[in-house]
């Protein structure tokens, strides 16, 4: 048995790890895990070519990748100054505008292709788009950040099956990037050195815990992972946003997470869910020369059919619980075939 605790540098906080847990007895709820027969083409999909989304605009008749503006925007470029004054209130309710741009990429014409199941090629596309989008909207005078995620599955609460992701850039930075760029200025002050060259370092020493490794970029469920099969993806180039990477850079990128996505469906022979998100901040962020990009995958499953669910300890008392050890579960990842079932 196991019970421990794990410092996270990035966050400032300790996880849990109880690995014996994982195979306590279960009655509650399970995910059903099998493959459904999912056509390349509905016709009633917001998101395929040539459909007409809700919002009465219709998609082009795409053949590759497709970016457009969100319908339904968690954010709007509306200024609201009648909401800052409370902000200079001694009060408790204080308001300001929620500013921002949002987008959808589609990431093929297909409904039925997901990341894992596409070419390296097109998954090359994929990354090139993230970088693309990330460098144009960074040239708006406002935009403090670009957050860049994927919710793939049921289970995380994807809007619609048709395999994309959300491109968010607002005035402000997300909570998680700014725990973690606040981190990163700590440890430098304290140590001396960055904190993401040390993390990857140790990582890469040792070893236990790598999945997949190239000359450019490392895969790895790091040593003070929260859930079971989280992966952290990071380039070896000392870059803060993914638009700093250059073509070999972004082709590696591209290669390992692919690799990683095959390896999570491979797992259980089944369409794998996640929530994958782009770490990242601006150029001029305050102590980003300590910050390096990164992406975050988030899995929710713990066993077949089984979510890890955040629960009394995690919602209620704020201290995560890892019901496994990461150094078994690269290790399972690590095992698997780099081809993915369905074409084996």
């Amino acid at each position: 048995m196991i019970w421990e605790r794990r410092w996270h540098p990035l966050l400032e906080e300790w996880i849990t790890i109880t690995s014996h847990r994982n195979q306590r007895p279960w009655s509650g709820s399970v995910i059903e895990d099998a493959d459904i027969e999912i056509p390349a083409y509905l016709d009633d999909c917001f998101l395929c070519p040539g459909n007409d989304r809700v919002s009465g605009k219709r998609n082009d008749q795409y053949e590759s990748t497709y970016v457009f503006d969100n319908d339904h925007p968690s954010y709007g470029l509306e200024h609201r100054p009648e909401l800052e004054g409370s902000l200079d209130s001694d009060g408790f309710f204080k308001q300001k505008s929620a500013r921002g741009s949002c987008r959808v990429l589609c990431y093929s014409p297909r409904h039925d292709l997901t990341l894992a199941e596409m070419s390296v090629g097109h998954v090359v596309d994929v990354v090139n788009i993230w970088a693309e989008q990330t460098r144009i909207m960074l040239l708006e005078p406002e935009t403090r950040n670009v957050f860049i995620f994927e919710n793939k599955g049921k289970v995380v609460g994807v809007s619609n099956p048709h395999p994309h992701c959300q491109i968010y850039a607002t005035d402000f930075l997300f909570k998680t990037i700014e725990r973690e760029l606040h981190a990163s200025v700590k440890y430098n002050i304290k140590n001396g050195s960055s904190l993401f060259d040390d993390l990857l370092l140790a990582e890469e020493e040792d070893g236990r815990r790598i999945i997949v490794q190239n000359d450019d970029c490392l895969a790895f469920i790091p040593y003070f992972a929260r859930y079971p099969y989280e992966t952290f993806i990071m380039p070896k180039s000392r870059v803060c946003s993914i638009s700093d990477l250059d073509d070999d850079a972004l082709i590696a990128l591209a290669e390992t997470l692919h690799e990683v996505l095959v390896r999570f469906d491979n797992l259980w022979r089944c369409s794998f869910p996640y929530i994958l998100a782009l770490h990242q901040v601006p150029h001029d962020a305050e102590g980003s020369t300590d910050y390096r990009f990164h992406i975050q995958l988030h899995p929710p499953l713990r066993q077949p059919g089984l979510q890890k669910f955040l629960a009394g300890a995690e919602a209620g008392g704020g201290n995560f619980l890892n019901d496994s050890a990461p150094e078994d579960k690269a290790a399972e990842l690590k095992a698997l075939n780099r081809t993915h079932y369905k074409y084996e």
